[in-house]
């Protein structure tokens, strides 16, 4: 028999020191090309409900839990899609689609004149802003902020916040209806500014804006012929502010 007594018992757990609890994930900020965050003005602060994100349960065959949710991204400015379509691969790549819904970059037609042709351009809705449609939980909110070009999503104090139903009902239903009708014209004049005509009959004759016919492309000004005020139609890309 041995001097030594021998205890084969396994140490317990020592209450005094709990082990330590998991890391959060880092915050992950874009920077520009200057190395400072770039911190954008938040067009949607106040339309959402603050949520936290949900801790998925099972394996990668359990069902999503819950329901998909619309959020705010923000992301470097003129870089939308590209941003969009590199989280789109990542969302492949990774395959949680069944995670994720539609990424969108609002954007809405805009009929343009240059150089006397007619062209029609998309123009972002809310430059610096994607929607994603998903279910939020630790792995859908790391693979998002992990994608390069996102800075975070918006809500408050630092949590995700979903869009309010009746937020992204407007908003599509805007993107539907800017898509389905004709688009509009972009027109920087308004009534009452003074205007030169730089091409046409009136070529170099001044006037003043009566009216704008947005659907048409047309602009009325007042000249003065022959020594009365009269208003002459004119298409808006053949006159310029004086």
């Amino acid at each position: 028999m041995s001097d030594h007594p021998h205890d084969d018992t396994a140490p317990e757990h020592d209450p005094a020191h709990p082990a330590p609890a998991n890391e959060p994930v880092p915050t992950v900020v874009e920077n520009d090309d200057d190395g400072v965050a770039a911190e954008i003005d938040d067009p949607f602060a106040g339309s959402s409900e603050d949520a936290k994100p949900v801790a998925m349960a099972g394996d990668d065959d359990d069902e999503p839990i819950g329901e998909r949710q619309w959020y705010i991204l923000k992301v470097q400015s003129n870089r939308e899609d590209s941003i969009r379509e590199a989280l789109q691969r990542r969302i492949s790549m990774q395959g949680m689609d069944k995670w994720f819904g539609e990424v969108i970059v609002p954007k809405e037609q805009v009929t343009e004149f240059k150089s006397g042709k007619k062209r029609v351009v998309s123009r972002k809705l809310y430059p610096g802003y994607i929607l994603v449609n998903m279910i939020l939980n630790d792995e859908t909110w790391y693979l998002v902020r992990e994608t390069g070009g996102i800075g975070d999503f918006t809500g408050s104090a630092g949590r995700p916040a979903p869009m309010l139903p009746q937020d992204v009902a407007k908003l599509l239903n805007k993107a539907e209806e800017k898509t389905a009708e004709s688009p509009r014209l972009k027109i920087n004049f308004k009534k009452g500014d003074r205007v030169k005509i730089n091409d046409g009959t009136f070529e170099n004759f001044e006037g003043e804006v009566e009216a704008i016919d947005e659907a048409n492309g047309r602009v009325t000004v007042m000249l003065s012929i022959f020594g009365r005020s009269t208003p002459v139609d004119i298409e808006y890309w053949q006159i310029e502010s004086v």
